[in-house]
């Protein structure tokens, strides 16, 4: 979906507003997209937040819909196996390459999970792509510690004019 207008509100509802209640719904929409992004090794993996940010929102809206996504699909998910090193203050309002360098270094795979990701296909999930700078900052770590393969599965995509 396009992050816009209605779209904006639902993902914000879910991400700010403690609306855990449409995850069900928003698992499905996202299930029914990903059958092409999938085999039968996938990993299903949801962008990390950092502890403290955890703490203020009281859950990762990446996580739950992950979780949500996994058992829709019948699949593993492992909610900590991508974790933030450290914090990285809101990318929004951030060009392209500010939230690479805002990233740099951030995301790290736990270490009880390093082997796991050797020769396995990864879906990664988020709610939102803006840039594609996390998303592809934590295909990167999932690849060098092993993963065959790293597919992304987002909510909405942010879509620019140009």
């Amino acid at each position: 979906m396009v992050y816009d207008g209605g779209t904006r509100r639902l993902v914000l509802a879910l991400k700010h507003g403690d609306r855990l209640d449409l995850v069900p719904a928003v698992s499905g929409w996202m299930a029914a997209r990903a059958g092409p992004l999938l085999d039968a090794d996938t990993l299903v993996v949801p962008v990390p937040v950092h502890w403290r940010r955890l703490l203020r929102r009281r859950y990762n809206q990446a996580a739950v819909l992950a979780l949500a996504l996994a058992k829709r699909l019948g699949l593993p998910c492992v909610p900590d196996l991508l974790r933030r090193a450290r914090a990285t203050p809101v990318q929004d309002g951030m060009g392209v390459e500010a939230r690479y360098a805002n990233l740099d270094g951030a995301i790290k795979v736990t270490d009880r999970y390093g082997r796991l990701l050797n020769g396995r296909s990864v879906l990664l999930v988020d709610d939102v792509m803006t840039s594609g700078a996390t998303l592809s900052v934590c295909a990167e770590v999932c690849v060098r510690a092993g993963a065959a393969q790293v597919n992304v599965l987002t909510l909405a995509r942010v879509v620019r004019d140009t």
